[in-house]
Parts: structure tokens; sequence; C-alpha cells
């Protein structure tokens, strides 16, 4: 079986091992036996995305190893996924009196997948209309007191890319409501009002207005940090009807009035850019700094430019303080200084801005190079219903946080962080199904399969063994999720090595051999053991 067979659309995998592992001549590794490690998504490096769903790439930390399946039952491709993908900001203006600051950028709402198509062609098989399974979903915030009036209809357009796409324009917070966070609640439904499911959006923080303070690490959810998504907007003369987000489409970069694109803002070390090797850093980004965008979806990339506060449509070149949400910024091109990032009607251009006269560290946009500069998230929900289009909705959708592994060697366990968790869920390494506990709705238990299950049997490996991790409901329901598990060799000396090394030293009364068995002894009680207090946990 080919390992494209198994690669999932839609995911990208990570592994901690040894550097150089699987560059080393397996003639000089030593025998070894497996240990677990785990493995998600990088923060701030996202998969490119292609057609209808996230590309399938490698992180290169894994290229050369053995990627396994992608957690299905027979006749349950990867290719009938279902995904869905929210896109909004991290943080919301609150509305006061009758005024109604709508969230900007928009919440986005992606739909992709083949999973739709098959669940269509199914629906279309057993004789239903056109209109029963097309999509519709509204959106709201996730308050009980929220009034019908407060929901947004959502109307879905096909794109080029076989995606559905739509936006939420006129959501807004009130000063009556008195949270300082909040969530977007998402409801999907199919033509004759089957439910697909619901589904939540990240954190949002609601602010009175942008800070103007120089932002300090007390306030470090409102600075933007490097390698975190962002979007840029501009709005003309502050009319929300003349706000462009910049946008990538069809391969170039555009101002589109209606849709927006999360871009991976990154500090890189100035240095290495000259010689056109960029180096990621870390931290805040401050104004001054080089930095450079890069479109999540395509992976293409602006040049490297310079992020300059903006204040009464002048770009400041000696202040370096944090970036900070909702901020006016102009973007410098390091290759060219006089000139900025702009936009003239749907294009995207280059200003030659002129020099202050009266103060030198200063430069004098025009209203196209203004732009201002916000934190994104996006959360993705991929789940497969195969073929038999299950009736019931696929909320609550449990969401993984993070692994926690205990042991080690040929066993193992490994709780799992998260939430939505129910009793009667499974956890899946690759298409072997884990023995699994539940103990909260938050965390999940189970047993690490043998790493022979992967391998045909065999448990003495050269090479890291990645595999997806995917939770599966009693109905046949599969949840994927960006969480791998990887089992990666260990080195140590051979048994001839061993033995040389005791025979200079003296051998041990019994030798050799009394030795290996003791440790096959051993490695059978502690395998025991351990299955045994799992089941009493259990």
């Amino acid at each position: 079986m080919d390992e494209s067979d198994f690669v999932d659309e839609g995911r990208k995998e990570s592994s901690l091992h040894p550097p150089g592992l699987h560059r080393a001549d397996p003639a000089l590794l030593y025998p070894v036996s497996p240990l677990t490690h785990l493995g998600t998504r990088l923060v701030g490096h996202d998969a490119p995305r292609t057609g209808i769903g996230w590309d399938g790439g490698l992180d290169p930390g894994v290229q050369g190893c053995q990627l396994l399946g992608t957690t299905r039952e027979p006749g349950r491709e990867a290719h009938a996924d279902q995904s869905i993908v929210i896109l909004h900001a991290k943080v919301a203006q609150k509305s006061y009196g009758n005024e109604k600051r709508f969230f900007c950028p928009p919440p986005c709402v992606y739909i992709s997948g083949r999973g739709w198509r098959v669940m269509q062609d199914h629906l279309k098989a057993a004789g239903y209309g056109d209109s029963v399974y097309r999509v519709c979903g509204y959106m709201c915030l996730d308050s009980s007191t929220q009034s019908q009036a407060d929901t947004f209809k959502l109307i879905f357009d096909e794109q080029p890319n076989s995606r559905m796409f739509a936006c939420a324009k006129s959501l807004f917070i009130s000063d009556q409501d008195k949270r300082k966070h909040f969530r977007l609640l998402l409801r999907l439904f199919l033509g004759n009002r089957q439910e697909v499911g619901s589904f939540q959006s990240r954190m949002i923080k609601v602010i009175s207005k942008p800070s103007q303070k120089r932002q300090s690490m007390k306030n470090a959810d409102l600075c933007i940090s490097s390698c975190s998504r962002v979007a840029l907007f501009n709005r003309l003369r502050s009319q929300t009807v003349s706000t462009r987000y910049l946008s990538v489409d069809r391969g170039a970069f555009v101002a589109s009035a209606r849709q927006w694109t999360a871009f991976t803002i990154t500090m890189v070390e100035e240095q290495r850019a000259d010689q056109g090797d960029f180096v990621l850093s870390e931290g805040f980004i401050c104004y001054g700094c080089v930095v450079q965008l890069v479109c999540t979806e395509s992976g293409l990339a602006l040049p490297p430019m310079v992020i300059r506060k903006v204040n009464k449509q002048y770009a400041i070149l000696d202040i370096d303080e944090p970036v900070s949400q909702l901020h006016k910024c102009a973007f410098q091109f390091r290759d060219n200084p006089h000139a900025y990032l702009c936009l003239s009607n749907d294009a995207i251009i280059q200003y030659q801005a002129p020099s202050s006269v009266r103060d030198p560290s200063r430069v004098v946009l025009n209203d196209g190079s203004c732009w201002t500069i916000i934190g994104v998230e996006t959360v993705e929900f991929t789940f497969n219903q195969g073929v038999a289009c299950i009736q019931t909705p696929v909320s609550p959708f449990p969401v993984i946080t993070g692994l926690e592994v205990n042991g080690g060697g040929h066993v193992a366990m490994l709780e799992i962080h998260g939430e939505n968790f129910s009793p009667h869920l499974k956890v899946w390494f690759g298409n072997s199904e884990a023995e699994t506990m539940f103990k909260s709705p938050k965390s999940l238990l189970c047993v690490v399969p043998d790493i022979s299950v992967f391998s045909d049997g065999w448990r003495c490996l050269r090479r890291v063994i990645t595999v997806p991790l995917s939770l599966i409901r009693p109905d046949g329901l599969i949840y994927r999720t960006s969480f791998s598990f990887s089992y990666t060799p260990e080195l140590h000396p051979s048994a001839s090595v061993r033995g040389g090394a005791g025979a200079g030293g003296g051998k041990r009364e019994g030798g050799t051999g009394g030795g290996q068995e003791d440790d096959v002894l051993l490695e059978t009680i502690h395998q025991e053991f351990t299955k045994a207090n799992f089941h009493l946990f259990m």
C-alpha cells in the first residue's frame, strides 16, 4: 500500500526525534527500541490550502519518516471529509448607545471537502429535491440572551475552487453586554431543516477603542506576536462602505471589498534578509522591524517590509514600540525605502511617499497606504460521515488542546486534554483503535497501541513512524484532529557491544544469556503491570 494512500488531506504533521536520524546510515545504527512523541501543527506555520482542502504536505522535520493511515473504517476514504473553517478577529470593539460597530474584518465561514458532494449524491439517490442538500447557516454571539434580530443569516456562494464562502457583515456587541470575552456561534442546517451541527469560534476579547498607549507585558494579548496571523484593511475617510481588505485572488494581491485573507506575519533577521535567507524571530512585532507577510492559504508572500506607525497621515520613522491591535500602520519596502504598500481601487501598488519638509523623521502618506492591523484566528472542524449520512448533528464537536504521554518503550499511556469529550468517544491511532477511558468532558485516557501494529509485527525499528490521532463516535462519525503521534527509535548499544564491554571487566554470574532473559522478563512484567493499572483505574 502506498504511503500516499494514507496521507490525510488537511493535515500537517510534526515530529520530535533526534536530529539527523533519518539521514544516518542504517548500517551504523545500534539496534533500537521505539519511544513515543507527540506532534501537532506548528503555531503560525500554516499549511497552504489548495483546491478544496488543506495541502497535505509534511513538515521538513518529518521528511524521511513513515506516515501511516488516516483513521478510517473500510470504505471511509479521507477524500470524503467535510471541513468547516471559521476566520475571525481576535478583538472586537464595543458599540455604545444606538451605534453599531460591526466586527471588522467580518467573521467568515468556508465549507470544503468532497464529503459534502458525497452527501448530496446520497440525498439525490434517495429522491430528495435540490433544496434539501443546500447548506444554510446562522451566526450570532454565544449568549443565551441574543434575540433573533441579532442573528445573521449566512448566504453561501460557491467559489471556483469548489469551496463555499459566506461572511457575517452586521454582527456587533452592544454596551448592554458586560462580558470581556465572548465566542461566535455558527449553526449549519440542510435545506430540510436537518441540523448539521453547532460550531464555536475561539475566544474574542472586547475592547472599547484601540489603545494609543505604549503596550507592556501586562497587555500582551493586545500586542501582535511574530508568527501570528493578522488581517489588514484600509478604510477611506472612516467610511464603512469604503473598507478594503488585503487579500489574495488567483495568485495576486488585491484589495477586496468582501473577502479578506489571513496572513502570517513574521519578524526576520535583517542581516540574513540581505542574503535572501529569511530567519524567523520570536517575540512581539515592534515598529521599525523588518517583517514578512505570507498568505496562509496560498503561501504567497510579499517582499520584506519595515512596519511603521501612522499618525495623522504621517509614517513615523523613529518609533520602536510594540504594534497593538487595530493600530494604523504603514509598510515600507525594505529594498526601496521610499515605496510603501498601497491600494488603488482593487489593485495593490507601491506608493512613492515624500519626506516631510518640516520633520525628516516623518513621511507623508496618502489614504491608500494607511492600513489597520488586527490579529485573527482560524478554527477548523473536519469530520467524516461516510456514505451513511448520519442523521444526528455532529456537535458537540470534541476539540483536542494538548497531549500528555506517560511511560515509554513498548507500553505508554496517553492523556488527551480538550473539551466536549463524551464517555462513548474512542481514540484511534491511524487505523488502529486504542483502549479508551473517559475521565471528564475535558480529559480522555488511552493505551498507546504497540508499534508492531504499524510495522507488520516488527518491534525494532530504524525509522520514525507517525500516525494521525482521531476520535470516533459510536455511530461511526470520525472527528479529525490536527494532532499526531510518533514512534521514535532510541539508540542503545547492541547485545554484542554490551557483552564485549562486560567481558573486559569480568562476566556477571549467569552469563550474557541470563541477562537477556532477565530483560525480557522485566519488560513483560512492566507491560502487564501497566495494562492492569489501566483496567483497574477504568
